[in-house]
């Protein structure tokens, strides 16, 4: 790889890493595997570096939901191993703030891999119907109908959820 081409990949990823960390955040929901998921994304993207002239934050999402859903077709093809002791339960956190995370969190794992991706991509990205589309490589009435559905599964799960001090989801 030259060098310029070199300094170019340098520049965007520190420029669009924050940006691509929450997509990938938002996608995985932990913090470990977000990171695993835009470190493979961006080796990928480097080795195709010199071609990608169009959009390349566009590209290393596609390469990150690619490989989401790849993952997690895999979890779900293993069977589930049971233990004589539950794992540990994680500590709570006395902010309001972290608790609406937590219940935020939850009912976005109720979305399957595609609903959750055009939650993300439409409404933390600001994305449009045509943009998911392209990006997902579906049509948008594709985007419209799995983004309803959505919207419909997390209104289900708002309504079972606890209001912390009166906010609400």
């Amino acid at each position: 790889m030259d060098p310029a081409t070199k300094h170019e990949f340098t520049q965007f990823v520190e420029q669009r890493s924050h940006a691509l960390f929450r997509f990938a955040y938002a996608l995985t929901g932990a913090q470990h595997a977000a990171e695993d998921l835009l470190q493979g994304a961006l080796a990928k993207a480097l080795l195709k570096w010199p071609g990608i002239t169009d959009h390349p934050e566009s590209y290393v999402k596609r390469i990150m939901y690619r490989d989401w859903i790849s993952v997690w077709r895999y979890r779900h093809r293993r069977p589930e191993t049971l233990t004589a002791e539950p794992p540990e339960k994680a500590v709570a956190d006395p902010s309001e703030r972290t608790d609406l995370r937590l219940v935020l969190r939850d009912a976005l794992r109720v979305l399957t891999p595609r609903q959750r991706a055009v939650i993300v991509l439409r409404y933390l990205d600001d994305m449009t119907e045509q943009q998911v589309a392209e990006l997902l490589g579906c049509s948008t009435g594709t985007v419209a109908s799995l983004t309803s559905r959505a919207l419909s599964k997390l209104r289900r799960a708002a309504a079972n959820a606890p209001t912390l001090d009166g906010a609400t989801l």
